[in-house]
């Protein structure tokens, strides 16, 4: 008998099956051609099926991600260019000394809360810190593409940002799709507060939004939640793969601005009784009666 390459031959095996009269039913594999299994070897594929590329590259359309240390010299030149120290900065924006040295540092990565009071102190669009290497944003003139995949990802403490529309300076919402990383509460410091209002999404998987109140809302794909930003808050991924959301936040808006100085406006008034006038002086005559 003449074997192949890549051929077994089960001859030895068959006659010793068929040696026994309970195994005459496999009696065929001995006389038959199919008494040969061919084994078929198949090469690894060179290029990766499901995204295009070969092994160890980065798929073609992986959205292009702002690293802490790019993000850090940015964040540094803003400050630099108002001339300001790290202890200026940090009384403006309320963040610590020791926060925005090790960000600029790219040692860490700021959470939304964080990377929004510095935005606002330096005066820098949000669409400036988060724009793609060699962009620079314009004003809003038209409408705005952002192609799939091709978002700018910065990672934060607890979510995976990929910031759209980046081209457009000045939006009045900000508007991401979001990777919820995050998978527990360690503590008060992971509660995220801001101005505006905020509108989350779920894509894919299930999350829990935690408030400062003790509040806890669960949502799954499909469902989603609109709220004051101004109320602390928490993203976590409470299923098995990280949940994937689409988010927005908004600027506050002059009437929530109005409202929430009102109160302070009335307790001040309270706290400051109003002066009560002065009696008038009274008036002497000189010799020609007019008053002196």
């Amino acid at each position: 008998m003449v074997h192949h390459i890549g051929e077994i031959c089960v001859y030895a095996i068959c006659v010793y099956a068929t040696s026994t009269p309970a195994s005459r039913g496999l009696a065929w594999m001995a006389r038959s051609p199919a008494g040969r299994i061919r084994l078929q070897h198949k090469r690894k594929p060179s290029v990766n099926p499901h995204t295009g590329t070969k092994p160890g590259t980065r798929p073609r359309d992986e959205a292009p991600t702002l690293d802490r240390t790019t993000f850090g010299h940015r964040l540094r030149a803003a400050r630099k260019r108002f001339g300001w120290t790290l202890a200026q900065l940090a009384e403006r924006s309320g963040v610590s000394i020791t926060t925005i040295s090790r960000a600029e540092r790219g040692q860490l990565a700021l959470g939304y809360e964080n990377f929004t009071a510095l935005g606002r102190a330096l005066e820098m669009d949000m669409n400036a810190m988060f724009a793609g290497a060699g962009v620079k944003p314009a004003q809003l003139d038209g409408p705005v593409v952002t192609r799939a995949g091709k978002g700018v990802v910065y990672r934060g403490l607890s979510i995976a940002y990929e910031f759209l529309g980046t081209t457009a300076a000045g939006k009045q919402m900000s508007p991401i799709v979001g990777t919820v990383h995050a998978r527990r509460i360690h503590g008060p410091e992971d509660f995220v507060r801001h101005s505006g209002e905020e509108f989350a999404y779920v894509l894919s998987g299930e999350i829990e939004v935690h408030f400062e109140n003790g509040e806890v809302t669960r949502l799954g794909r499909g469902d989603s939640l609109y709220f004051d930003s101004r109320l602390g808050h928490a993203y976590i991924s409470v299923s098995r793969q990280l949940a994937k959301i689409v988010g927005m936040t908004t600027a506050e808006s002059g009437h929530m601005k109005s409202a929430r100085e009102a109160p302070a406006a009335r307790l001040a008034g309270k706290a400051s009784p109003k002066p009560k006038p002065k009696p008038a002086a009274a008036t002497r005559k000189t010799a020609r009666g007019r008053a002196a």
